[in-house]
């Protein structure tokens, strides 16, 4: 395979010189730019992706950490991230959660792993960073953006919805409906978005009458696993519910997997609302009625102005997002309501 140097011998000009060419930065004359470009093509010179980086001072990569690879919601960011990404010459490259660390340990982890690949710019796609990681990171904390969690120190590289408010858009939905009598099953308390969004469905709940403390409340850990075994202690307890709301999509499915499976009718015997919107609400039986929150912008507004800090470019910045409700089948009107065994 032919290196620098042999285009260089080829032409018959110095390193130096064949490097401009290569990269595009510097001037060369008209003949010895024709001579460089002759070498390239007779020797079918491809630069190798550590040669491309020593020629412009960049590797062209930009490194995003998400907390896990499965499920329906990460999948669909990764693949808006890595389309925007290779439209503008460059690539992705991903870690996500591994080890026995928790989950703090492992987004650190993730990250170190993202700089040791000389990765350009981050993204990290967790609420499991604090200020101090930031500044950890020195001349690079600038080069850095935050998807889903606020950190103060670095206001304009964080990028969220806001999630108290899409617990508020939910509790309306349910209360539109005439239902009072409503189960939860949250997320992990540790996740300061499932804190948010949990908080303002009870609040708006309890501002329109609900008695919140009476509510059945369970927390799980945003997988359908989760929602599944949610579902069954649900049901076990013995509380009368007409409407169960979800923190996430994923747990919404799981839930509506277990109730299928045991006699329980959605929403002819109960309601199910999740949250985030994802492709497996639309798809769900009956299809899920969800929060829709915008993760596609977030997301892509984010990695502008990653780009823009590291590249300078001056690609537009949004950084405030609509969340509404998406209705469809599984929310319907108060009615008797369902007894758990």
């Amino acid at each position: 395979m032919a290196t620098i140097k042999d285009v260089a011998r080829l032409a018959g000009v110095g390193l130096g010189t064949a490097s401009r060419v290569v990269s595009g930065k510097g001037s060369v004359s008209p003949a010895t730019l024709e001579r460089v470009k002759k070498a390239i093509e007779e020797l079918d010179f491809r630069p190798s992706h550590a040669a491309r980086s020593l020629l412009s001072g960049t590797t062209k990569m930009i490194g995003v950490f998400v907390p896990v690879l499965t499920g329906t919601f990460y999948t669909p960011i990764l693949q808006a991230i890595d389309a925007e990404l290779r439209a503008a010459g460059l690539h992705m490259v991903v870690a996500f959660g591994v080890g026995g660390g928790d989950a703090h340990r492992q987004a650190l982890e993730g990250i170190e792993f993202l700089l040791e690949r000389g990765c350009d710019g981050l993204m990290a796609i967790t609420s499991h960073i604090t200020e101090a990681d930031i500044a950890s990171l020195g001349p690079k904390q600038n080069c850095i953006v935050v998807v889903n969690h606020n950190i103060d120190s670095v206001p304009d590289q964080c990028f969220s919805a806001d999630h108290r408010q899409g617990g508020v858009l939910a509790a309306r939905a349910l209360l539109e409906k005439g239902h009072t009598k409503i189960a939860v099953i949250t997320g992990p308390a540790s996740s300061p978005d499932n804190v948010a969004r949990i908080g303002g469905l009870l609040d708006e709940l309890a501002r329109n009458g609900v008695d919140t403390g009476s509510l059945w409340i369970h927390e799980s850990n945003f997988s359908p696993e989760g929602g599944w075994d949610s579902a069954r202690e649900l049901l076990a307890s013995g509380r009368e519910f007409t409407a169960l709301f979800c923190a996430n999509d994923e747990m919404a499915v799981g839930v509506l997997s277990y109730f299928n499976e045991h006699g329980v009718a959605v929403p002819g015997d109960v309601s199910v609302i999740g949250y985030d919107d994802t492709a497996s609400a639309a798809f769900s039986a009956p299809r899920l009625t969800s929060v829709h929150v915008p993760w596609r912008d977030v997301t892509l507004n984010a990695l502008n102005e990653l780009l823009n800090r590291c590249y300078g470019l001056k690609r537009p910045v949004a950084r405030d997002f609509t969340i509404s409700v998406t209705a469809r089948a599984s929310l319907g009107q108060a009615g008797a309501g369902r007894r758990g065994a």
